[in-house]
């Protein structure tokens, strides 16, 4: 053997050595479809949208777009696990638009609004609604004026939901919950946390299973 075939093999050796470790670093410390959150506080604050009791054990969080697709269809699983798990759940319902979805700000704002007009339990009425009705208004290009009529269904005051509409500081909200879902991986709708960790699918099977994990463990 030469000398610069050596020296061209030990060249290839390192290479390969240094690839294989990068790939194990990366699976070790990256991203991967489950893991545990490092600061639980960017996950969830006391001004989120949260269905809460005080002896829930576990909490689910779900970063979703109204106008998203697969945020409706999740969204009857997450009522079965709101039946099934009444008491020991706690739901937490954080703002992810898509740049793709060209209603789905607005839409996010008219729930915001409906709950800064209504309080609490309009907000969640209003977010029922728009997912629901999620293919009447979803394309639409005058979007608001639909929204405006599911407020005033909803026993709204028309005048002060429309003005809620171009509230600065609900725009901030959505916004923060945003930049919250970048910090903390998300990239897609629905992306579900049930006490921290990231949960691989949204059927209702797999969020009772992650959610029985958690209830053995405490």
């Amino acid at each position: 053997m030469t000398q610069e075939l050596k020296v061209i093999l030990g060249i290839s050796a390192l290479s390969i050595a240094i690839l294989v470790g990068g790939i194990f670093f990366l699976s070790k410390d990256g991203a991967t479809s489950t893991g545990v959150v490092t600061d639980p506080k960017i996950l969830s604050q006391n001004n989120n949208h949260i269905i809460a009791t005080d002896s829930a054990k576990v909490t689910v969080v779900e970063f979703a777009d109204f106008q998203c697709p697969a945020c409706r269809a999740a969204l009857p699983n997450i009522k079965q696990v709101l039946e099934k798990y009444k008491g020991q759940v706690n739901f937490v319902y954080r703002h992810y638009p898509l740049p793709q979805h060209k209603n789905a700000i607005l839409a996010a704002m008219t729930a915001e609004s409906a709950g800064a007009v209504g309080g609490p339990e309009k907000f969640w009425d209003m977010y029922a609604l728009l997912f629901e009705r999620q293919t009447k208004w979803s394309e639409s290009s005058d979007a608001r004026s639909i929204f405006v009529e599911y407020a005033k269904e909803l026993q709204l005051d028309s005048d002060a939901f429309s003005k809620s509409l171009d509230d600065s500081a609900l725009m901030d909200r959505i916004q923060k919950d945003k930049t919250d879902g970048n910090t903390l991986g998300v990239n897609s709708t629905p992306t579900f946390f049930i006490n921290g960790e990231t949960v691989t699918g949204n059927s209702f099977e797999a969020l009772a299973q992650k959610i029985e994990e958690k209830l053995k463990n405490k």
